[in-house]
């Protein structure tokens, strides 16, 4: 596993969670999903009821400034570790957490209510995210990562 190593021959977990593969393409990865991240959370600040806590309101969330900018301020903070490629990894998670929330209060109830091909439409970026944040967790940030510069330090 990627995040197993061993020291003095002992298993030590989580010591190589910022290995990373040698892959210059998944700065491109990490472009795509840090930037779009970066904007999603911002826009929750700017847009406050479209994407904001109007909109956490509309899905049915108490509380809804706290999700709103809970979120938001994860958004953008992830967004910027991928976009670094800075613990790559575990900035992936949360934004993968975020994706299946989303995925379950929004895109489940658009496919009752307005069938298949409505949400698959609605469901295309959605997805593309949640493949690309998936193959972060996977293989790390890349060559030219900030995970992938400690490693050619040590």
């Amino acid at each position: 596993m990627p995040w197993e190593a061993t020291m003095n021959g002992k298993k030590v977990f989580g010591y190589n969670i910022r290995k990373t593969d040698d892959d210059g393409r998944m700065i491109i990865i990490r472009l795509i999903v840090g930037l779009i991240f970066i904007s999603e959370g911002i826009l929750k600040y700017k847009l406050m009821q479209w994407l904001g806590p109007g909109r956490f309101a509309e899905i049915g969330f108490s509380h809804s400034f706290f999700w709103a900018y809970f979120t938001g301020a994860f958004e953008i903070t992830c967004g910027f570790m991928v976009l670094a490629g800075f613990w790559t990894r575990i900035a992936s998670v949360p934004l993968l957490v975020i994706m299946f929330v989303a995925f379950v209060t929004t895109k489940i109830p658009l496919l009752i209510e307005k069938g298949f091909w409505t949400f698959a439409h609605e469901y295309t970026t959605d997805f593309s995210l949640t493949l690309l944040l998936t193959v972060l967790i996977i293989y790390g940030g890349g060559r030219w990562s900030a995970d992938g510069f400690k490693k050619q330090a040590i």
